[in-house]
C-alpha cells in the first residue's frame, strides 16, 4: 500500500452534486480495494450523501462550491472530508418529531462512533469549514495500489464517474 492514498473532488452547491460527490467517493474507494457490499461502503455512502447535502442546504447560496476529500493512511484510517467556504459551523437544529430533516449530524456522529471513529469540524484555510469523519480502514490492505501505481490526487476513475453522475444542459 502506498504511504497515503488522496483523492479530491469540487462541485457545484447544487442538488445534483450530492449524488456526483457520491459516485465519485465509491468508485475511488472502490479503486482502493473497498468492495461496494461492504458495511463500511455503506456508511461512507450515507456519511457523504449528509455533509454534501448540508454544504448544499445550508450554506444558502455563499459557497458556490464544496469539495470532497478522501484519504487513506498506512495505519488503516479512511478520511472522509467535505469543505466549504461559508463561515458559519455546523450545530445541531432542534428536530421535530414530524420534520424529514434535522437529524443527519446526530446520525454521521453516531455511525462514526459506532465504527470506533472521529468527527471533527475545523476551520478552512480559505475560510470556511471542514467537515471531517475518520473511520477505520476495514478491506484488506493489501490489494490497495502500490505507491508506483497509485493515481494522483483528483484523477482516476472516480472522477470520471463523477462527471458521469453531473447533470447535463
Amino acid at each position: 500500500m502506498a504511504d497515503h492514498l488522496e483523492a479530491s473532488v469540487t462541485l457545484p452547491s447544487d442538488a445534483a452534486s450530492v449524488a456526483a460527490a457520491r459516485t465519485y467517493v465509491m468508485g475511488t474507494l472502490a479503486e482502493w480495494g473497498l468492495p461496494a457490499e461492504a458495511e463500511l461502503a455503506d456508511t461512507v455512502r450515507l456519511v457523504v450523501s449528509e455533509l454534501a447535502t448540508n454544504a448544499v442546504q445550508h450554506t444558502f447560496g455563499q459557497s458556490p462550491t464544496f469539495t470532497v476529500d478522501l484519504g487513506l493512511d498506512q495505519e488503516g484510517w479512511l478520511r472522509v472530508g467535505v469543505t466549504d467556504s461559508h463561515p458559519r459551523l455546523p450545530k445541531r437544529l432542534p428536530a421535530a418529531v414530524q420534520q424529514d430533516n434535522g437529524r443527519g449530524l446526530v446520525i454521521i456522529r453516531s455511525l462514526t462512533a459506532e465504527y470506533g471513529g472521529r468527527f471533527r469540524v475545523r476551520p478552512a484555510r480559505e475560510g470556511g469549514k471542514t467537515v471531517l469523519v475518520e473511520l477505520p480502514w476495514t478491506a484488506p490492505l493489501g490489494p490497495v495500489e502500490t505507491a508506483a501505481d497509485a493515481t494522483p490526487v483528483g484523477q482516476g476513475a472516480g472522477r470520471e464517474a463523477a462527471r458521469a453522475a453531473e447533470p447535463r444542459g
